[in-house]
This record gives structure tokens, C-alpha cells and sequence, in this order.
């Protein structure tokens, strides 16, 4: 299976969590003759599909781990904070590029330390090559985003490594779907700052009030060491989309999800816990209640420039929410 455009699109339009305005026109080109097509303040983008019915939203977040300038000193080593939880061990030596108002500046992660002790964000600084402080000040500025250059790559077995998986692959099965869904009233939410704390899908949601909800996200494949405990359920590269079972998802909204995926023999997992760490966590409790799901794509490498998906379970996704679609009603009671 080829890397959809759609997605190649989404993974080079990078921006980090609070800049996700860089992926505006990838959506637009993607649903824009099928859909209205908007931003907000916070730097949510919703594609709207209008249509009689109940209004199904998809939400999957379009933000990334990165990095900001934080600090440029005299010597020109640009400390940098984190936009979101990630590894310093990950970050060390990637090579990275800094947005600023007059375009790209290319720099690269080091390390102030060079022995084998644990790598600490601390002792990591971005060097663009400046000469001196002055000469970096005169070209990027506290504040400015940074992002990993680690574009997609095409493996074996369909499958793709690349940065921002999470979650560019949960913002392209949504406009997927969105795109099959002809006569179907659906709204894609791009959302913001999900690994700042779901800030975005919060605002976006409450303003949208959709009728049911599906977050879209990516969840720890198990089928490689380290990963394998981080997630309760047992999800592999191949084995379809993760079903989440939980206190945040409305028990009807599981039982539609499950009947579908069974009903159309789509390849898929069932996923629990006390929490979803997604945008369902803020989706399900917007205003009065929002009946909310979560499918959630098998990856591995979690918050690192190499995460890696397999394109079938992309796929598996797309038909599994069409599948769903196509079982709401209106009417339907999804009180617990």
C-alpha cells in the first residue's frame, strides 16, 4: 500500500504543539471541495460536511512534541524548551528546524555533557552554526518553534516511519472518512494542543456540539520491547485499530463501534483503562456530555522522530468509522 498524499502532506506540513496553523491548507486541499473549512483562536481547524442528521465529529489532534527557543546566550548555544513530554536521550544529536517570522534556520541538537551519564534535557542546547550570540539573536527569536527534521520513510510490509505520527495519522483517517461519508452530516476537528493538555478539542468541541464523537489517536503497539506494558490490551502493526473501553467512553458508543467492526470483519483490538490520555478525556464531558468514543492506530516509538504505523491499520480505521457512521440514528438514546 502506497503512502497516501494526503498523509505525506500532513507529516512534512510540521509544526509543533501551539502552531498547528502550518497544516491549514493540507486540510483545505484535502476536504475543501466537500467541506467548509475553518480555524479558530486557539488553532483548532474544523472541516464541516453539512448534511440532515445527527452530527458525528471526529477530533483528532494535529499537534506535535517540539521544541521553542528559550534562550539565546552570548555563545550562540540556543537553549530550547519542551513543547510537550518527550525524551532528552530522543533528542539528542536529531537535526532540527527553528520557524521564524523570515522563514527556516537549520540547527542541530548537542549536548553539553559528552560522557555515558543519562541524558538530561538540561544539558542539551540547538547550535545553528552562529558565531556568536549576536548573530543568532539576528536570526531567530525566544518563543520560536522548533521541529524535528525526520521526514517519512517508507518501509517494508506497508509500513511508515516518520515524525508525527502522532497524530497526522489520526487527521487523515478522519478526512478519509469524512470524504466517504457522502450525504452524512460529519465534522473533522483538527485540534490543538492535545499534548499541552487537550486545551484545543475542549474549545472546539464546545462550540461544535456535535451529537456523538469519535477521538482519534494512536495508541502503543505491543508488539515490540519497552512498549509492550504501556498499554492494557495487546496491539500490533497489522492487527486493525484499538477499541477503547473505559470511563470516558459511552458504553453505546463502544457497543456501535464493536457491532461495526465485527459485522464488516475489520480487524481490530479491544483497549481499557481508567483514562484515555486523548482528546476524549475533555470530548465526553463538554457542556452537557458528549456520547464519545476513541479509536486509537497501533504505533511504535511513542514521541520520537521514528514512530512507525502500518497503512492497513490506517485503512482498518477509515472503514471501521464509516462502518459507525452508518449505525447512528437519530433518536438514539445513549444514556448510561
Amino acid at each position: 500500500m502506497p503512502l497516501p498524499d494526503v498523509l505525506d502532506a500532513l507529516l512534512r506540513a510540521h509544526g509543533p504543539s501551539g502552531h498547528e496553523q502550518l497544516a491549514f491548507d493540507v486540510v483545505r486541499e484535502a476536504v475543501g471541495d466537500l467541506a467548509e473549512v475553518e480555524t479558530d483562536s486557539i488553532g483548532n481547524i474544523v472541516a464541516r460536511r453539512r448534511a440532515d442528521g445527527p452530527l458525528i465529529a471526529f477530533v483528532a489532534h494535529l499537534d506535535v512534541i517540539g521544541l521553542a527557543v528559550a534562550h539565546v546566550p552570548d555563545d550562540a548555544l540556543i537553549a530550547a524548551h519542551r513543547l510537550g513530554s518527550w525524551r532528552a536521550n530522543v533528542a539528542y544529536g536529531q537535526r532540527v528546524e527553528i520557524r521564524t517570522k523570515n522563514g527556516t534556520v537549520h540547527g542541530v541538537i548537542a549536548r553539553k555533557v559528552k560522557d555515558n551519564e543519562k541524558v538530561e534535557w538540561e544539558q542539551l542546547y540547538v547550535d545553528i552554526g552562529a558565531r556568536n550570540g549576536e548573530e543568532a539573536r539576528s536570526l531567530v527569536e525566544i518563543g520560536d518553534p522548533i521541529v524535528v527534521v525526520a521526514p517519512p520513510l517508507e518501509l517494508a510490509n506497508g509500513r511508515v516511519a516518520s515524525r508525527s505520527l502522532d497524530n497526522r495519522a489520526g487527521v487523515y483517517v478522519a478526512l478519509e472518512s469524512l470524504r466517504r461519508l457522502e450525504g452524512v452530516n460529519v465534522a473533522v476537528v483538527g485540534a490543538a494542543q492535545e499534548e499541552l493538555g487537550a486545551q484545543g478539542a475542549q474549545a472546539a468541541i464546545h462550540a461544535l456540539r456535535p451529537d456523538v464523537a469519535i477521538a482519534l489517536d494512536v495508541t502503543y503497539a505491543t508488539d515490540v520491547p519497552g512498549d509492550d506494558a504501556a498499554t492494557g490490551g495487546h496491539h500490533v502493526l497489522g492487527g486493525g485499530p484499538a477499541i477503547f473501553r473505559g470511563p470516558a467512553v459511552n458504553p453505546r458508543v463502544f457497543e456501535l463501534l464493536l457491532e461495526a467492526a465485527k459485522e464488516d470483519g475489520i480487524d481490530h483490538t479491544v483497549e481499557a483503562g481508567m483514562k484515555t490520555y486523548t482528546d476524549a478525556d475533555v470530548t465526553f464531558a463538554s457542556r452537557d456530555g458528549v456520547p464519545t468514543g476513541l479509536v486509537s492506530i497501533p504505533l511504535r516509538n511513542m514521541h520520537s522522530p521514528i514512530e512507525i504505523v502500518e497503512l492497513s491499520d490506517l485503512e482498518a480505521s477509515v472503514r471501521l468509522l464509516v462502518s459507525f457512521a452508518a449505525r447512528v440514528r437519530p433518536g438514539d438514546s445513549y444514556s448510561r
